[in-house]
């Protein structure tokens, strides 16, 4: 497995770094390299991986005493290879022409907006597409979003799908997934201090009249925080981990150090950031592991790009102190919570209970129930030893909320 890591790392570095040496694989069979087909496909970089696998010839040298059977099965995966490399350069041009699309709709109907995530990191990236994204982030204010709702809806045609805690989505006719923002909060406490005075930190961009576009210390914040979020619920995959390492290579992002460090402290996520950096500079850029690094690292591999079900739940018992404390969170949800998926609580805090019973209704007669019971089912399997490591884990990396 090691040496199917470091061919995914390896491969990364070459596309994102600058890397002129020519990927060489440590063993030239089928069966290795459909294990970094799996590790890649995981974590959303297989069209990285396979981009500079083709780049370094790796599939039109192959020894000469492969027989045709091996050679036919190695075909087999480069097709698999390219199928995601066409995947993304799809995916990048259908998002980016919605994006354009988007952005002209918001600024005629005269509504500030701020685009978020890949939609500002990609241009850093060697070649945009390279940065791939499954939907497609847009900030508004929140008292602006149902003109803004109205305008992509009646405009563009897209479909409202539902209201969640921090967004609303919806769905272009072409089926680009769009989640309008109307603020940035993660749900944890610490983060959310920062988070939500998001448009302090926002400016016109040059040119525009209603788009935005964050200073650089809040869009590096930003990743930070929606990493350590991800990674406080089960993983965060190795994509944020490149696109810091992206914005570091990139002579164009300039920012200033102490502004972001008193951004990171204010959020709590200043020792993760460090810790998540360093890793960063051990995948690329050859920097020695450290013993919080290796642990890091073995968390964020094992649970893909979303995270893993035992990842999570073990992460979430070792804060709410066990099963039984973990159940009862998940059954009763607290006000904070609550009244991200029901706005009323917001001015009438008094109806928690009517709304706590609303909700288990909802769950009882949704397909929700079935993930419920499931994820209950799955909470019983983890033991005091996960609970142990995921609370050193958090520990060490100062994430104890």
């Amino acid at each position: 497995m090691e040496n199917v890591t470091k061919t995914v790392i390896d491969c990364i570095k070459y596309e994102i770094c600058g890397q002129k040496e020519k990927i060489v694989l440590p063993e030239i069979s089928a069966r290795f390299l459909i294990e970094v087909y799996k590790l890649s496909k995981t974590h959303d970089v297989a069209h990285l991986v396979g981009d500079a696998l083709n780049k370094s010839g790796v599939f039109e040298n192959l020894p000469a005493d492969l027989d045709e059977n091996e050679r036919a099965a190695i075909a087999k995966v480069k097709e698999k290879f390219d199928e995601q490399i066409f995947t993304a350069v799809y995916r990048y041009e259908n998002i980016n022409y919605e994006l354009e699309r988007l952005k002209e709709t918001l600024e005629e109907a005269e509504i500030p907006f701020i685009p978020l995530k890949g939609s500002v990191i990609r241009k850093y990236y060697p070649e945009p597409w390279m940065r791939t994204s499954c939907d497609i982030d847009i900030l508004v204010r929140e008292e602006d979003l149902e003109r803004a709702k109205k305008a992509i809806c009646e405009k563009l045609g897209y479909a409202f799908e539902g209201r969640h805690y921090h967004d609303i989505s919806m769905f272009s006719p072409s089926g680009v997934h769009l989640e309008l923002h109307f603020h940035l909060k993660e749900t944890i406490s610490g983060i959310d201090a920062v988070l939500m005075r998001a448009w302090e930190f926002a400016a016109l961009k040059a040119g525009k009249k209603y788009e935005h576009e964050f200073s650089n210390e809040f869009l590096a914040f930003q990743l930070a925080a929606h990493n350590s979020y991800h990674f406080q619920h089960g993983g965060c995959g190795i994509r944020p981990f490149i696109d810091f390492q992206v914005l570091e290579n990139s002579g164009e992002f300039t920012y200033d150090e102490e502004k972001l460090n008193e951004l990171l402290r204010g959020g709590g996520i200043y020792k993760f950031y460090l810790e998540t950096k360093a890793l960063a500079e051990v995948w690329f850029c050859g920097a020695e592991h450290t013993e919080l690094t290796k642990k890091i690292e073995t968390y964020v591999l094992d649970g893909g790009v979303y995270g893993s079900m035992k990842n999570s739940l073990a992460m979430r018992q070792s804060k709410k102190r066990g099963k039984f404390g973990y159940a009862m969170s998940r059954i009763f949800l607290p006000y904070d919570t609550l009244k991200n998926y029901y706005p009323t609580l917001q001015k009438h805090k008094w109806l928690l209970p009517f709304f706590e019973v609303k909700r288990w209704f909802e769950i009882l007669f949704s397909p929700r129930l079935k993930n419920g019971i499931n994820e209950l089912s799955e909470s019983n399997k983890i033991t005091q030893e996960d609970r142990e490591k995921m609370k050193n884990l958090l520990d060490e990396l100062e994430l104890q909320d």
